[in-house]
């Protein structure tokens, strides 16, 4: 059972970028150690995530820019894998970087 919700609204940690890298081919977060190569999936979800669009906004824009229904569980499990992973917050949890950036 997820414990996210469909309006949560998750942002990028201040710890990665996300960028498309030509010579990948493919969107990449970088951190200080290094890099991690997105899917295209991953890449779709993650260059939507603004800090200010709800996983429902993000889910219906990929719904409608690759005209298919139902992918609400697949973007929740990604969102959840990367906040698992650090490389994404949501809007609950972003009070310890906000606060580091002041």
């Amino acid at each position: 059972m997820s414990t996210l919700s469909e309006s949560d609204t998750p942002c990028l940690s201040k710890l990665y970028r996300l960028q498309w890298e030509k010579a990948q081919d493919a969107y990449v977060l970088l951190y200080p150690e290094g890099m991690v190569k997105l899917n295209e999936s991953a890449g779709e979800i993650l260059s939507r995530v603004d800090g200010r669009k709800s996983i429902s906004s993000i889910t219906e824009e990929l719904e409608k820019k690759f005209g298919v229904s139902d992918l609400t569980g697949d973007v929740v499990s990604f969102v959840e894998l990367a906040v698992q992973q650090g490389w994404l917050l949501l809007d609950d949890n972003r009070g310890d970087e906000k606060v580091a950036d002041k």
